[in-house]
């Protein structure tokens, strides 16, 4: 049976969990990985994609991350993402909205700097779309 190890997911809002875990499933930049217990310190970036965690009792939770550092080490596993939301708080019809009215944004912004700020945020909501379609 796997061992429980110590699980950080912080993203720049908030400390999103800190337990103990059986299993971590992780977006990779070079691929989808799992960490368990007494794995290989390393370090990795992450892509934007639906991280799992498996808890004691067999229950998993999924959290949208959009990249961000995976560090495995001695002592656990620390996830510091850009943006990390649980997937049960996103709602598709909320989603939709929030990407038409971002689209509407990136249509009437005013310099540079805005259209730039739009962009970004209509692009993380799309990201969360895909991942949310691949899970």
């Amino acid at each position: 049976m796997a061992e429980l190890f110590q699980f950080e997911l912080v993203s720049p809002e908030r400390q999103l969990l800190s337990e103990q875990v059986l299993e971590v499933i992780i977006p990779g930049t070079e691929g989808e990985f799992g960490v368990l217990k007494n794995h290989s310190p390393f370090m990795s970036t992450i892509k934007p994609g639906i991280l799992k965690v498996r808890k004691d009792g067999g229950t998993m939770d999924e959290y949208f991350v959009r990249g961000g550092f995976a560090d495995v080490a001695p002592s656990g596993l620390t996830v510091l993402a850009e943006q990390a939301v649980p997937v049960a708080e996103i709602s598709a019809d909320d989603l939709a909205e929030q990407i038409k009215n971002a689209e509407e944004d990136v249509a009437d912004a005013k310099g540079d700097d805005a259209k730039q700020k739009a962009e970004q945020a209509l692009s993380q909501l799309r990201d969360v779309a895909e991942a949310l379609k691949a899970a």
